[in-house]
Order: structure tokens, then C-alpha cells, then sequence
């Protein structure tokens, strides 16, 4: 993994018209699922959170970027959540971690709406929460209000502090 993060870094170095496609893809892959537990996406993020602070790079559409692959990628695995229900937790890499998935479910079941936006920000049931959310029948509007409001806290939440830190440290 990480050589995958240092290329990953090198790239976005080097080539800044990608850096938002990328952050996509990252954000998307960290949120969804099937993807969350072989990308290291977080730590590359954040990365490239600071290499935003200090190239100079547009902070907002890099955060746009981020917000909207998170939303993607936890609106992907709540429809295939509605739709194949049950069956879909036999699939790897879900049916290799029935504690993780029974816990995001006990979670998901106590805290409801709560649980999809809170579950954003807690590692390991990030990705699995919103596959709870579309196994239980939560209502689609109130997923992606959930869904929309706790991605764009959490983008912010995981670029600024490397943009907006190196700016206030190395100066504008």
C-alpha cells in the first residue's frame, strides 16, 4: 500500500489537473464498500491535502471533488443494499468481517439517520453503514440527506487541515 500511496502522491506532484479527478476516485473508493478496505485512501488524502496548502492548488473544487466521490460511493452501495438486500452480505470482503457488519448494523438500528452521518467519520464502519441503511429500508431521501451533509463535513474535515495548515504555517 504504500507504494500505491507514494505514486499516488507523486502523481498529483506533478500533474494538478488531476488532482481533482483523483481526489474523486480516492473519496469514492474510501466510502464505498467493496473498495474502503484495499485503498488506502485516507492517508493519501490527507497527503494531498497538504500538497494543496503548499502548491497553491484551488482548495474548493479539490474539496467538491471529495465530497461528491464520498456521496458516490456511499449512494452506490445503499442502492445495491436495496436492491439485493441480504444476499449482498455474503459477498467479499462483507462476509469476511461479520463482526464489522453486525456491529454496523446494531449501530444503524440504534442511531438511524444519526448512524449514516456519524458512520462517516468512524473508520471501519465508514463503508458498511450505508449498506445497513439500504438493507433496512431507510427512506432514500432521508440516506442522501444523511449521506450529502456528513460528505461535505467530512471532505472538509480531511483536506483542510493540510491545506489551510501549511498556508498558516508557511505563509499565502
Amino acid at each position: 500500500m504504500g507504494s500505491l500511496t507514494e505514486t499516488v502522491i507523486e502523481l498529483v506532484k506533478h500533474h494538478d489537473a488531476w488532482v481533482a479527478p483523483i481526489v474523486f476516485v480516492l473519496a469514492f473508493c474510501e466510502s464505498f464498500a467493496f473498495v474502503s478496505l484495499l485503498v488506502p485512501a485516507t492517508v493519501i488524502l490527507f497527503g494531498i491535502g497538504g500538497m494543496i496548502g503548499l502548491s497553491g492548488i484551488e482548495f474548493w473544487s479539490i474539496w467538491a471533488a471529495a465530497a461528491i466521490g464520498a456521496i458516490a460511493g456511499d449512494w452506490l452501495a445503499y442502492a445495491l443494499a436495496v436492491r439485493f438486500q441480504h444476499q449482498l452480505l455474503h459477498v467479499w470482503p462483507l462476509s469476511r468481517h461479520p463482526q464489522l457488519v453486525s456491529r454496523a448494523f446494531a449501530f444503524f438500528r440504534r442511531w438511524g439517520i444519526a448512524a449514516v452521518f456519524v458512520g462517516r467519520f468512524l473508520g471501519p464502519l465508514r463503508a458498511i453503514v450505508p449498506i445497513a441503511a439500504g438493507v433496512c429500508g431507510m427512506s432514500w431521501i432521508r440516506f442522501q440527506i444523511a449521506n450529502a451533509t456528513s460528505a461535505i463535513v467530512w471532505a472538509a474535515g480531511i483536506l483542510a487541515p493540510g491545506t489551510f495548515g501549511f498556508r498558516w504555517i508557511f505563509g499565502d
